[in-house]
């Protein structure tokens, strides 16, 4: 699956030391609701930015997980105090049924399709012990007229609109309301508000945060 569309491996590889990831991370989301000794994962952790953010806020049972390896060698160097680990398919049977809280930050935006994204939450329903808490942060569709373009250029393309390509090759999303709705049914939602996000490219974009309890009694055997 490596460098597939919804697994960019090579492109984030080769972004890796340049790039400076700017979602925000609201501790009032969770803080209340987790204990400090709760297991986190973070799904996309790139270079460790939002775990070690926790950590310094006095969580130490934390996992990081990115496909790319060298975005999980510059945190090695960055955070030596985090664990930080290539995404690989062991790594999901692993963990299952074991962790309170996944963070998933702005890594919908760059799996294009939707089969791939519904495989994503399936795996993290199976992770989340039942109560468990996914935090999430994304981009919604874009109205400005720079993002219509490139939105319209990609849908015969790829099926879905919302999808664009980067001029280095990339391939990313941008979602709409009932898309995101609906992959988080099977969540019961305690949080979802839009934020104002700046993407790592500098442009200024309109994004969500959504945090969503597991419903006990869901599947477990994915």
């Amino acid at each position: 699956m490596k460098n597939s569309l919804d697994n960019q491996a090579a492109y984030w590889d080769a972004v890796a030391k340049g790039k400076t990831f700017t979602h925000p991370l609201f501790v009032e989301r969770f803080d209340n609701r987790l204990d400090k000794a709760a297991r986190v994962l973070d799904i996309g952790c790139g270079y460790g930015r939002t775990l070690n953010a926790l950590y310094d806020l006095g969580y130490r049972n934390l996992l990081g997980l990115d496909i790319s390896e060298k975005m999980v060698q510059r945190g090695r160097k960055a955070y030596p105090h985090l664990d930080l680990r290539g995404l690989t398919p062991d790594a999901w049977s692993t963990l299952k049924g074991s962790v309170d809280m996944v963070i998933l930050f702005a890594v919908l935006t760059c799996i294009p399709t939707n089969s791939g994204q519904m495989a994503l939450v399936d795996k993290i329903e199976a992770v989340l012990k039942p109560g468990g808490l996914l935090y999430v942060s994304d981009y919604w569709l874009q109205s400005d007229a720079r993002n219509r373009l490139r939105y319209r250029a990609a849908a015969d393309k790829y099926g879905v609109y919302g999808v664009f390509e980067l001029p280095e090759g990339a391939v990313f999303r941008h979602h709409d309301r009932p898309w995101v709705e609906s992959l988080f049914a099977r969540f019961a939602v305690l949080e979802s508000d839009d934020i104002e996000v700046t993407t790592m490219n500098g442009h200024s974009s309109l994004g969500f945060q959504y945090v969503g309890r597991k419903m006990k009694g869901t599947c477990d055997d994915r």
